[in-house]
């Protein structure tokens, strides 16, 4: 039995659950718009690019989880997932997945984009184990900062090192599919890389590498 780690934005979804949410937010009137669009704009660009300032993008992130209470943010992310994210789950996505359960693997999810937005997405592809960045808690609240590291490029590895660590589990055989160039350092620590409908940059450096390419959702990217 191997680990089967997957991103989770632009790899197993036709499309992006932070940028999204950014602009679910801003058709629901629940941040300024146009200042709050520009800027969701901006993050994605440097982060497509490989040049995202993690720090500076979870402060603007993480803002609407703090300024809101607990029960408005977990309807609007019910009403989110239903009227965004649903028809962005795509057949080869889970089909994917699928392969890899009857295989007796261990799955997986890692993204940068925080646990309040990704679990139940995780959950609507029946993976059991997510690994995301944190947003902190206070009480029944959010802080509006980051707990921990959070699961970006080269942190990504550190807060898989230390899950394999709880778990038990090794990267022996393990495969990781992502789309972005911002996961190679964790696409180098595998057994088997997977370039998921790549980005310019991560196709270049799998075609140097020979690293398989696939297809999850095509032209939907």
């Amino acid at each position: 039995m191997a680990l089967a780690i997957f991103d989770l934005d632009n790899t197993l979804l036709a499309g992006d659950s932070d940028y999204l949410w950014g602009r679910y937010l801003v058709a629901r009137g629940v941040v300024d718009g146009d200042h709050y669009e520009a800027a969701n704009a901006r993050f994605y660009a440097d982060y497509k690019a490989g040049q995202l300032d993690i720090d500076a993008f979870l402060a603007f992130a993480l803002r609407p989880l703090r300024d809101n209470p607990q029960e408005a943010l977990l309807a609007w992310r019910q009403e989110f997932l239903d009227t965004c994210i649903a028809s962005l789950i795509r057949q080869p996505a889970l089909d994917l997945v699928a392969k890899h359960r009857r295989a007796g693997d261990t799955l997986l999810v890692i993204t940068a984009t925080n646990a309040f937005v990704t679990a139940p997405i995780v959950e609507r592809f029946g993976i059991p184990h997510l690994i995301a960045t944190e947003p902190e808690r206070n009480g029944m609240g959010f802080t509006g900062r980051v707990a921990g590291t959070p699961a970006f490029r080269e942190g990504k590895v550190t807060r898989l090192m230390a899950w394999l660590a709880e778990q038990g589990e090794s990267l022996h055989g393990s495969h990781f599919y992502s789309d972005s160039i911002n996961d190679l350092p964790l696409l180098e620590r595998v057994d088997n890389p997977v370039a998921v409908d790549p980005d310019p940059l991560l196709a270049e450096a799998a075609q140097h590498r020979g690293w398989p390419v696939i297809s999850l959702h095509g032209a939907a990217r």
